[in-house]
């Protein structure tokens, strides 16, 4: 694949690309590697809607569940994005050990859960109520926040915290 040069923009948050000509596949390349970038280590999350939309850039075309954890340091400041399951077109299993281990090992504070729906409808299953609430009580227990849960859909993400069931 061909990377296209960028050059940074008059204005901040705007690029120049070097070469006119791009695929629709160069384009979608280039928005998850920002995405990946605007959640890359050491930046603060300060705008939910911007980290819904850089979740909705890199989990909405996925085809299988994907079950994944931002890891935050005690000043909300991210320490990494981790990709922890993968499932079916319809499920992903979830083991909380692997949750509890890889928060322990990178020393988070709190996390945000995250998970796409490939059906494209991001509300919350029964089961992701469930799991969300298990892992919480066990992240409790080692002093790890659970700020989020956010399910990614084909045109929306749905925030657990914002209905309440966080």
């Amino acid at each position: 694949m061909r990377y296209h040069k960028l050059k940074a923009g008059v204005e901040p948050g705007t690029y120049v690309m070097e070469s006119s000509v791009m695929t629709e596949q160069d384009i979608l390349t280039m928005a998850n590697q920002l995405a990946k970038r605007r959640l890359s280590k050491g930046r603060r999350l300060s705008n939910p809607l911007e980290v819904k939309a850089h979740l909705m850039t890199l989990f909405q075309h996925c085809e299988h569940e994907i079950f994944s954890i931002l890891l935050l340091d005690n000043q909300h400041r991210i320490i990494g994005l981790h990709e922890l399951f993968q499932g079916t077109i319809n499920m992903a299993v979830v083991h909380p050990r692997e949750v509890v281990k890889l928060s322990l090992k990178h020393n988070a504070a709190a996390v945000i859960l995250i998970h796409n729906h490939p059906s494209g409808n991001p509300e919350p299953s029964s089961a992701d109520i469930a799991i969300t609430k298990q892992l919480k009580k066990t992240l409790d227990l080692v002093t790890v926040n659970v700020i989020d849960h956010i399910i990614v859909g084909a045109e929306e993400c749905t925030s657990l915290a914002e209905k309440g069931l966080i």
